[in-house]
This record gives structure tokens, sequence and C-alpha cells, in this order.
């Protein structure tokens, strides 16, 4: 199989960029179109709140959320409430609740921490050292940003050669919080195991999962439910951004996980 042969008989619009920690290695279709990032939003939004943990205006260990959570257990979807506002639906650290909500509640917190609203927080000290000049968020921190797949694979560099987080947050930040955790993946069904780290969903041992039977267990990254995708593979030396016009659905399912084995074949650094 070459390279982007999986995406060969999609008939939708869509930009892939492949990248290592120097440049882009490979791209595909419309890389310099906006699409809707859905979800990806939150590997933004985490990274923005961690440069604030890194400033010390935000401790991880601060209360946010439900009585007895805190900021870790909200982007580590660990503090028990619902994917949409409401009240808790789990006690704090029992199971990995995915929540929309908690990103959100992480990003009011950030912002009452650091005096300025989180999307400009977001923008000063993500989006525009990185130089993504095309990304815009929105509204909700957890799902509301757009721009390109260059932009999108410029995150990526960043993930794998960090430059606005010290060694020791980031490693923590993609590592498993809250081990042991089951859960409910969205889109792909329960996990006994359904690891993340800050923000950064683990893809470990998950079975099924949107990226590759050939992917490092320690690969994290997001998808979304716009069609879109960002996973960065440390043993690879790689990250690759996805950004469609199509919905998350079975042609993901079936598409993906080809995909992204391909990159791995043709491109790893390893």
């Amino acid at each position: 199989m070459t390279t982007f042969e999986a995406l060969r008989d999609l008939d939708l619009p869509v930009g892939v960029v492949v990248t290592d920690a120097d440049g882009v290695v490979a791209t595909y279709g419309e890389t310099g179109t906006v699409f809707r990032w859905a979800s990806v939003t939150k590997l933004v939004s985490a990274l923005a709140t961690l440069v604030a943990v890194r400033r010390g205006l935000v401790g991880l260990d601060d209360p946010a959320g439900p009585e007895g959570a805190t900021v870790r257990h909200l982007l580590a979807h660990a503090s028990g409430v619902p994917f949409d506002a409401g009240a808790a639906i789990s006690p704090v650290g029992r199971r990995r609740v995915y929540s929309n909500y908690g990103i959100e509640l992480a990003a009011e917190h950030v912002s009452e921490q650091v005096g300025t609203d989180f999307t400009s927080w977001a923008e000063e000290t993500v989006i525009d050292p990185l130089g993504m000049s095309t990304v815009l968020i929105e509204g909700s921190p957890a799902h509301a940003a757009s721009g390109s797949a260059e932009d999108l694979a410029r995150l990526g560099r960043e993930l794998l050669a960090p430059t606005l987080l010290d060694d020791e947050l980031f490693a923590e930040a993609t590592q498993v919080v809250f081990p042991g955790l089951s859960g409910v993946l969205p889109g792909f069904g329960r996990q006994e195991h359904n690891d993340w780290g800050l923000g950064f969903e683990i893809r470990d041992h998950k079975s099924p999962h949107w990226t590759g039977a050939s992917s490092s267990p320690r690969t994290f990254g997001h998808f979304g439910q716009s069609g879109s995708f960002l996973w960065v593979d440390p043993d690879a030396r790689l990250a690759t951004a996805f950004l469609g016009a199509k919905p998350f659905g079975e042609w993901a399912d079936r598409t993906w996980p080809r995909l992204t084995d391909a990159i791995l074949k043709e491109h790893s650094r390893a």
C-alpha cells in the first residue's frame, strides 16, 4: 500500500500532513483549507492550561469542578462530570467519563487565575507562539476550534519536540493519569483501561481504536467528531494531522487505522 492509498476512494475533501520534529514529511489533499477540529480543540486547550501550570499561575491539584475534583481530574476526564453541563454522574476518580464540560470547567479555572478569557490565553500561549495563523477558537474550548491541517501539524511538531512545557510536565501530560480507570471511548465503545493523560488520549492497548495496529502504545493525541485527528507517535518520531469535511463515522473506522499503518510503514523514524 502506498502512503495515501487508503484515501483513494474517499469522496470528500480532506487535508493530511505527516510531520517529524524538523518539518513536513508528506502531504495529501487540501492541507491549507480551514476545517472544523471539533474535539481536537482539546489538545490546544490542554496545552494552554499546562502552560499556565508551568508558569505557576495554576496548579494541577487546584480544586476545580465538583467537590473533591481538581484540574488534574478535569483534564484526565476523571472528575465524574457528564459530557455536557450538569451534576456529576460518577464519584471523582472512579471511572473515565469523557466530558466536554470538564474541559470547559478547567478552562474557566484557568481564566480566573490568569485574569483573561481562555481563548485569549490560548492564543497568547499556544496558537500565536506556534505560528498557527489559521486557527480560531470561536466558542467552547472543548470543541470549537477550526484551522488548517498545516497548522494542526505545527501543533504535532511541538508535541514531538516540546518548547512550551518543561520535560517533566510534558512527560506527565502524555502518560496515563489515574491508571486503571474504565470508561467509554466515544465512537469505539467501552475500554477496560480507558487511558488518558492530561487532555491527551493515550493509545496504550485499546481495541478497537482510531490509530493503527502498528501504532506505539505510547501514541497520544485526539480525534474529533468533525472527521479530524492528530496523533503523535514518540517511538516512530512522527505526527499526523487529518482534517476533513465529513463527520466521523464508519468511513473513519475503516480508513484511519489503514492510513496510520501505511504512514508508519513508509515514514517511521524509529
